[in-house]
C-alpha cells in the first residue's frame, strides 16, 4: 500500500464519519444498529449527496461500497 492509498483511505475514513456523525444525531438509535445497517445507511446518505460534494471527495467515494463502509467502519486505528 503506498502513501498514496493510505492518505486516500484516511480522507474516505473522514468523509464516512462525517456521514456517520449527522446519521447519529438525525437518529440516535442508529449508534446501536448493527454495522451492516449502519453501513447501508452512510450508503445511501453519500449516494444521495454525491453531487453536493467537493469534486476531489466525490471521485474518493464514487466506486465505495456499502461492505466497504461496513469495513472501515469495522476497523477503527
Amino acid at each position: 500500500m503506498s502513501i498514496t492509498d493510505d492518505s486516500n483511505t484516511a480522507k474516505k475514513r473522514q468523509i464516512i464519519n462525517r456521514f456517520l456523525a449527522k446519521l447519529t444525531k438525525d437518529d440516535p438509535q442508529m449508534y446501536y444498529a448493527p454495522t451492516a445497517e449502519v453501513a447501508r445507511a452512510l450508503f445511501v446518505m453519500i449516494k444521495e449527496h454525491h453531487n453536493r460534494l467537493p469534486v476531489d471527495e466525490q471521485l474518493l467515494v464514487k466506486n465505495l461500497t456499502s461492505r466497504d463502509i461496513e469495513m472501515m467502519l469495522g476497523f477503527h486505528h
